[in-house]
């Protein structure tokens, strides 16, 4: 299988050149030439797998530069028994009649980016071995929270590699931080800067298609690539989860083979839904994909009229890691909605970047409301949300009661219920201030961090993660803050160049 970009069809790369690269030299994203059809007898066999094995056989189609022994020593050491909490890596809990929520938080850093950033750095350095052998891989990620730190604990002290990540100094809550900053490794750089998310990915992006940078690092025998979801070796592993989330539901006898189930994703930056929109067009029958979004509802608006525009209010919110004006994915599902039309999709990125907004033709929006649904909460509501979902028996954090809400509101409109999967994005002691006040009803603002998270293990009863709670002994290795204009001199200062 080979891959082309989003700006440019006349390009085509392998699987290990693309994850590689993270992203095309003109500015597109990868995406794969064809998408691999997978059949009921294939989801039959895969739900009497486990979820190591159900990852191995996904990834070979998408893969198909991989042998199988990479792909085997890839998956094996992602997913080794230990590293994640639940023995099925990705479980499903049900919170209501046809509603179960896909806890994809149970790996070392609390947060779904694990599901990818614990596989990427093998799929990585065995790409790189293909391609690139004599350098060095400089990881660069812009975070508005929880890849920072997954791809930080990924990428510690994997040889051949350099990781700096750089996230918007009040746009994380207080764990996200001390997450980042309290990172061990002699490979790893965190820095603030000031601004919020879409700064910093922007600052990111700069810096990736700067060919004067590009120029300095070679010189070195260093070369860039991505850990964000603009790397086609963060997005493929997240096809898996959704693969077998329907699998579990099979097997379980919830649904039979060939039921249609719905898809709900809290997301900012488009590349979570995705992964589920991919497993679609494979084949698993998913009816509606429904997009999740808080104050900062780009998306939905988008979905609904077709209308992109991120000349808005910007807000910080209880949900940060949904905190994004520029949804960087959208891209790739444009390019697949547009019949692979690399001019449209230019002319649309253009657009953006020269005026913050474009709107897609009929044709286009046609296809997005047959295949998605959307909707958006506030911090009110989202309160709301995990009080509720709590007084029914299930502790959430804020990005997964986005998700509830959404639903909540989407099958009372529709009378929708075909069964639904949920995605749950991070343990709720990540946002412990959010969560405690949700519960109790009063702000906890006499509390610091750890005093929160002990005061919400003594009225939930829910224990906290030990590596949430050991972060308190801690003292953080990474203080430094910059403004945009100035990231590109903080990586020369990260690789001493």
């Amino acid at each position: 299988m080979l891959y082309t970009s989003t700006r440019d069809k006349s390009v085509h790369v392998s699987a290990a050149q693309a994850i590689a690269r993270g992203i095309s030299a003109d500015g597109g994203l990868y995406v794969p030439e064809e998408i691999p059809g997978i059949s009921k007898e294939f989801l039959q066999e895969l739900s009497a797998l486990n979820y190591i094995s159900r990852a191995k056989k996904i990834l070979s189609l998408y893969l198909t530069d991989f042998t199988p022994e990479e792909i085997d020593f890839c998956v094996n050491g992602a997913y080794a028994p230990g590293k994640f909490s639940s023995e099925k890596v990705s479980p499903l809990h049900t919170i209501a009649d046809g509603a179960h929520v896909l806890e994809l938080w149970r790996g070392p850093t609390c947060a779904f980016k694990d599901m990818a950033l614990q596989l990427l750095p093998y799929l990585l350095t065995t790409a790189a071995k293909k391609t690139v052998a004599d350098k060095t891989i400089v990881i660069l990620v812009a975070t508005s929270g929880d890849t920072g730190k997954a791809a930080l604990a990924g990428f510690c002290d994997v040889p051949g590699t350099k990781i700096m990540v750089f996230y918007p100094n009040d746009g994380v809550s207080p764990m996200q931080k001390l997450q980042m900053t309290t990172q061990e490794g002699d490979n790893v750089c965190v820095c603030a800067i000031n601004g919020n998310f879409d700064d910093a990915q922007n600052g990111v992006k700069a810096i990736f298609t700067d060919p004067d940078v590009a120029k300095k690092l070679d010189a070195h025998g260093m070369m860039f690539s991505s850990a964000n979801s603009i790397n086609w070796g963060r997005l493929v592993p997240q096809i898996v989860y959704y693969i077998s989330a329907y699998c579990d539901l099979i097997a379980d006898g919830t649904i039979k083979n060939g039921d249609e189930i719905n898809i709900v994703v809290p997301t900012g930056n488009f590349g979570n839904i995705l992964a589920a929109y991919y497993a679609r067009m494979m084949g698993v029958p998913v009816k509606t994909l429904l997009c999740a979004s808080n104050a900062n509802n780009v998306l939905t608006e988008f979905l609904t009229d077709g209308v992109y525009d991120r000349n808005r209010p910007f807000y910080t919110t209880t949900s940060p890691s949904m905190d994004i004006l520029i949804s960087s994915n959208l891209e790739r599902l444009l390019f697949h909605l547009a019949g692979d039309d690399d001019t449209r999709v230019r002319d649309w990125m253009a657009q953006l970047k020269e005026t913050g907004r474009y709107t897609v033709e009929e044709d286009i929006l046609t296809k997005l409301h047959a295949q998605f649904a959307a909707g958006c909460c506030d911090d009110t509501a989202t309160k709301a949300t995990i009080a509720k979902t709590w007084r029914d028996g299930y502790l959430c954090d804020t990005h997964t009661a986005v998700a509830v809400n959404v639903y909540e509101a989407y099958t009372a409109k529709t009378g929708d219920k075909t069964p639904t999967v949920i995605a749950s994005t991070a343990n709720p002691y990540k946002f412990s201030k959010a969560v405690l006040e949700a519960v109790t009803g009063k702000e906890p603002n006499d509390l610091n961090e750890f005093e929160q998270v002990d005061r919400l293990i003594e009225v939930t009863g829910v224990p906290c993660p030990p590596q949430l709670a050991t972060l308190k002994e801690k003292t953080p290795r990474f203080t430094d803050c910059c403004n945009r204009a100035d990231m590109a001199q903080k990586v020369y200062d990260m690789l001493g160049i």
